[in-house]
């Protein structure tokens, strides 16, 4: 029997309050009661074949509570005339909430709205986008509140987040909030306090006028005859990324490498300083004027994503170099070829010729499934020979 009962009646509303409509029009002033469901009757030919059934079935309609269903004369031409179920409508929200037992959840939803609706109107429009997530913050809601009137009040504050002065708020349930805060955040701060280019959870700070915890960048002097600190050279330093854009150390070349045991072990290099790359964006390193006038390599593993790593750090310095990331590499290291097991499939355009043509073989797998060459498993032979071949 493929007439509509009670479990399918219910479930048209329980995918409205799924969708988030049921609350969201309650924000949004959307006129959504009196509802009218859909409604599978039988059809003409099983009145008579089934009469008994859909007597029952008319009976079970009429007897459920919260419903109203709508009647129409039917003249059939067995039956004669009689009155069958033509619509079910749910007339009130005060209806749907007893039928689908979430009475206590639309009080609640209800006492967040004329608390938003006194303090901060501009986010009536989020909840009613987003009515069952500020259902599920209905016990932090009060304390995001404090902290959207906060930064409203003290737009771009210049502070740490462990700075904010609030009772009962504390920076790890800022940090925890920083999506939905974020959301907030952008309907009511004005446009001129909102650094639109940071973005997502980790852009928070930058995004609001935070400050945020320091980007360190790690770095070696290759050239022992070139000492930033008296009487100390080759030194491993870190530096937050400020200090390390004001360096303009005396070299004239750079190498970037991922791997930390690469980045220790390469040796001495005259004219030369060897940074890090691992742990921060490359729009760091482009803050620092002074490396926009040097020669930059950047020595990755011989992998789709190595090349991947290229192309994106060609996007700030278009004439970073590779170093032993070419064909004639790989094929000498083939003893030490890995798999590599998600091989890009991104079209790259800051690739030179001959490295474009090797990331082809590798993404279309010419050479085998997943080659990959390793950085840190090249000959150190090889290196250091590469190494001292570069032009000064």
């Amino acid at each position: 029997m493929n007439w509509s009962g009670p479990r399918e009646l219910r479930a048209q509303l329980q995918r409205l309050w799924e969708r988030g409509r049921i609350l969201g029009s309650l924000a949004s002033g959307e006129a959504l009661f009196p509802l009218r469901l859909n409604l599978k009757a039988p059809p003409s030919a099983e009145l008579a074949a089934r009469f008994n059934a859909v007597r029952e079935w008319i009976g079970e309609l009429r007897a459920l509570p919260h419903y109203r269903v709508e009647m129409r004369e039917l003249n059939h031409r067995v039956l004669g005339r009689n009155t069958i179920p033509a619509a079910v409508w749910v007339d009130s929200l005060a209806d749907a909430a007893a039928i689908l037992g979430k009475t206590r959840e639309i009080r609640r939803f209800e006492a967040l709205l004329a608390t938003t609706r006194e303090r901060q109107p501009a986010l009536l429009a989020w909840l009613a986008r987003r009515p069952l997530q500020a259902l599920e913050l209905a016990g932090d809601w009060e304390r995001l509140l404090a902290v959207v009137a906060w930064l409203r009040d003290h737009p771009r504050p210049g502070l740490y987040l462990r700075q904010v002065d609030l009772p009962g708020v504390h920076s790890k349930f800022i940090e925890a909030h920083r999506g939905v805060l974020g959301e907030l955040l952008d309907l009511v701060l004005p446009g001129q306090a909102i650094d639109a280019n940071a973005t997502g959870v980790t852009g928070f700070a930058r995004r609001y006028g935070f400050r945020d915890k320091p980007v360190r960048i790690r770095f070696r002097l290759l050239d022992p005859g070139i000492a930033l600190l008296p009487g100390i050279g080759e030194a491993d330093i870190t530096l937050d990324a400020a200090s390390f854009a004001r360096l303009d150390p005396p070299v004239s070349r750079v190498l970037i490498t991922e791997n930390e045991v690469n980045f220790l072990a390469l040796p001495t290099l005259l004219d030369s300083l060897a940074l890090f790359g691992a742990g921060y964006g490359f729009e760091e390193l482009a803050r620092a004027e002074w490396l926009h006038r040097r020669r930059l390599y950047y020595w990755g593993d011989i992998d789709t994503h190595g090349f991947a790593i290229l192309d994106q750090l060609r996007g700030f310095f278009p004439g970073v170099r590779s170093l032993l990331m070419d064909r004639e590499t790989l094929l000498a290291g083939k003893a030490q070829w890995s798999q590599e097991e998600r091989p890009s499939q991104r079209e790259l355009h800051r690739l030179d010729d001959a490295e474009q043509a090797l990331y082809r073989e590798l993404r279309e797998q010419r050479l085998g499934q997943g080659v990959r060459l390793e950085q840190e498993r090249i000959g150190f032979g090889r290196v250091a020979a590469v190494l001292e071949a570069l032009p000064r």
